[in-house]
C-alpha cells in the first residue's frame, strides 16, 4: 500500500482536484441560475430552460475535465460508485480504489468549501441550498429509481463505447451529453447526483443527512447492475480500461500502459500487450 501511494499519488490528487472543480462549477451555476436575486435567474423565468442551461454548463464542465491532461491520466472517474464498479470489473486495483474513493470524497468537500468561501451567503440561500441533491416532489422512491436508472445508463454507455475503437475516444463527450440530459430531465426527481461524493459534499453544509442513503446506494446498485449485464452479454475480455479517454500519451496506472496515438499498441514489451479495441492488458 505504501509503495502504491508513493507511485500513484499524482492520480489520486488529480481525482480530488477534478471533483473539486466540478463542485465549484456546480455551486457557481447553482447560484447564477437558482438564486432569486441573480440577473440570470430573473431573465429566465422558466425552470426548464434554467435546467437546460445548467445541464449544458455542467455537461461541458464534465467534458473539459475528462479531456484535460489530469482527466486523461487519472481516468476522470470522479465518483466512488464508478470506481467501485471498475474494481468489480477487475480494472482498478483494490488499493487504488481505496485511495481514489478517499480522494474523491475529499476533493468534493474541498471544492464545495472553496465555493462557499467565494460565493458567500448566496450559496446558502434556500433556493440554492449548497446545490444539495434531494428527492423531488415525487418522494424517495422516485428519487431512488431515477438515480438507479441514470447510473445504469451511464455505465452501460461507458462500457459499450470504450470497447469500440470507433467510439472510444468520444466516450467523454457522450458522458457529458448524458450529464446535460440528466440535469435537464431527471433533476426534478432526485437532483441528479449519480455520485456519493458529490452528494456528501453538499449535504455537509446543507445538513441533509436524512436522504443520504438514496445517493449512496442507488448509484452504486445501478452501476453494478450495468456492469453485470455487460459481463453476461460480452464477457470480461470486452471490458476496457478504467478511463473515459485512453488513447493519449499519459501513463495509465490501471493497465500499466502508455498510449501513443494514433497507434494503440506499444511495442517492445515481452510480457504485456494492449488490445487495440479494449486497451486491456493480458499476459502472454
Amino acid at each position: 500500500m505504501t509503495r502504491t501511494l508513493r507511485d500513484h499519488w499524482p492520480e489520486y490528487l488529480m481525482e480530488a482536484a477534478e471533483l473539486g472543480i466540478f463542485m465549484i462549477s456546480a455551486a457557481t451555476w447553482g447560484v447564477l441560475l437558482g438564486h432569486p436575486d441573480s440577473p440570470v435567474h430573473q431573465a429566465i423565468p422558466s425552470p426548464f430552460i434554467r435546467r437546460l442551461l445548467g445541464g449544458f454548463a455542467m455537461g461541458l464542465t464534465a467534458i473539459c475535465l475528462i479531456y484535460s491532461p489530469w482527466g486523461k491520466q487519472s481516468g476522470a472517474q470522479m465518483n466512488p460508485a464508478l470506481t467501485l464498479t471498475f474494481l468489480r470489473l477487475g480494472k482498478v486495483k483494490a488499493v487504488d480504489a481505496l485511495f481514489y474513493a478517499c480522494a474523491q470524497f475529499a476533493g468534493g468537500i474541498a471544492g464545495l468549501a472553496i465555493a462557499r468561501t467565494l460565493l458567500g451567503r448566496a450559496l446558502a440561500h434556500p433556493s440554492v441550498n449548497y446545490v444539495a441533491t434531494v428527492p423531488g416532489p415525487w418522494g424517495d422512491a422516485a428519487a431512488f429509481g431515477g438515480e438507479f436508472a441514470i447510473s445504469f445508463l451511464l455505465v452501460s454507455m461507458v462500457l459499450r463505447s470504450t470497447r469500440s475503437q470507433a467510439t472510444a475516444r468520444y466516450t467523454g463527450l457522450f458522458a457529458g451529453i448524458l450529464v446535460a440530459v440528466y440535469i435537464t430531465l431527471e433533476d426534478p426527481l432526485s437532483g441528479m447526483s449519480m455520485n456519493p461524493a458529490r452528494t456528501l459534499a453538499s449535504a455537509i453544509p446543507a445538513m441533509r443527512w436524512d436522504v443520504l442513503w438514496i445517493y449512496f446506494t442507488a448509484p452504486l446498485l445501478g452501476m453494478m447492475t450495468a456492469a453485470e449485464v455487460f459481463l453476461r452479454q460480452h464477457g470480461p475480455a470486452a471490458v476496457a480500461c478504467a478511463k473515459y479517454h485512453h488513447e493519449n500519451t499519459k501513463r495509465c496506472i490501471h493497465c500499466a500502459a502508455r498510449m501513443d496515438p494514433p497507434a494503440v499498441i506499444r511495442q517492445g514489451s515481452p510480457s504485456l500487450t494492449v488490445s487495440p479495441i479494449t486497451h486491456s492488458t493480458r499476459s502472454l
